[in-house]
């Protein structure tokens, strides 16, 4: 079994259903990301960790199958565009696709 972290997809929905892979970047609760310059503050958790900021780190795209993890929508279910396109941004800075 494996164990999902929180994930931005940033892959578009028909590219995802048809081949089962979602590429993103993972999320994360930890504080020390709070300087972090390769990580986006994008909300607040709710949950188990209710309050605490969320990151998601541009640093680390990756991708996963998402029937065989059980990949399923985060209950924050979506980021402002403001915040994405800062995600997208840093994730350019980092890997100079365009």
């Amino acid at each position: 079994m494996f164990l999902l972290h929180p994930f931005l997809v940033l892959s578009p929905k028909a590219f995802n259903e048809r081949t089962s892979l979602v590429i993103g970047l993972p999320m994360t609760t930890a504080s020390y990301n709070s300087d972090n310059p390769f990580a986006v503050a994008v909300g607040v958790t709710g949950g188990r960790k209710a309050g605490q900021a969320s990151y998601v780190l541009c640093h680390q795209p990756k991708s996963f199958d998402r029937r065989l993890c059980g990949g399923a929508p985060h209950p924050m279910k979506s980021v402002t565009d403001a915040r994405f396109a800062e995600v997208l941004a840093l994730l350019n800075h980092v890997m100079q696709l365009v």
